[in-house]
């Protein structure tokens, strides 16, 4: 279910949620007031959420579904990127908080991780405390000389290659950087190294710094966390 006010934001959703199998639009509110009236005929399994409603906060909308419906999943999707809107998000249980504007590959990304989590949940009777870690985001530390590191689960469309000489790249550098600088230096298209560079954001490796010009889209420059 989508709450946002925009329908043209709503559509590019739908779009994006499309690409990931096993999920599908079942409902859009526009208004808190809407969806809490949507909520008393059915449920949904996740909420992608807005803050800024015309009738009330998202945070408190937020509040407000915890009290009616407590098995529903919450991301929260909004340009709003202070400390107080985000600690009520935390606060509120959401699963994930993705700061507008969205990039594709980030919005795909949660919802597969979501998915992965979901699953994990659903078939598992008792859980393992390395499983409880990567649910509430911690990694796990060594356990000793023998331990062998996990392979990471790259998603579809990014190579461990690539990937290994992103990383390298952002390591290099000071201060932040754009896709297409990281590009001309590893020699891909700006295009495939944005897509790696919001791969790192998704996984907290890195942070995306929104630059706002005076004409223009807003540059994206990403820096190591």
């Amino acid at each position: 279910m989508i709450i946002e006010d925009d329908e043209t934001t709503i559509n590019i959703y739908k779009k994006f949620v499309q690409k990931v199998d096993g999920f599908h639009i079942i409902a859009s509110a526009s208004t808190g007031k809407q969806a809490l009236d949507l909520l008393n005929v059915f449920t949904p399994d996740l909420i992608l959420l807005d803050v800024y409603l015309p009738d009330i906060k998202g945070t408190d909308l937020l509040w407000e579904i915890r009290k009616e419906v407590r098995s529903v999943d919450v991301i929260m999707i909004t340009a709003a990127n202070d400390v107080h809107t985000v600690s009520e998000a935390i606060r509120g249980g959401a699963f994930s908080y993705m700061m507008k504007p969205i990039m594709i590959n980030q919005f795909l990304s949660t919802l597969e991780q979501y998915k992965k989590t979901r699953d994990k949940l659903s078939h598992s009777a008792v859980m393992e405390q390395g499983d409880v870690n990567r649910f509430f985001g911690i990694k796990n530390s060594s356990s000793g000389a023998n331990h062998l590191e996990q392979p990471e689960e790259l998603p579809k469309g990014i190579d461990k290659h690539t990937l290994k000489k992103v990383r390298t790249q952002m390591k290099k550098m000071t201060g932040n950087i754009n896709a297409e600088e990281t590009a001309k230096a590893i020699g891909a298209s700006n295009s495939t190294v944005r897509r790696y560079l919001e791969y790192l954001v998704a996984r907290e490796e890195a942070e995306v710094d929104i630059i706002y010009g005076t004409i223009g889209r807003p540059e994206r420059r990403y820096r190591n966390k």
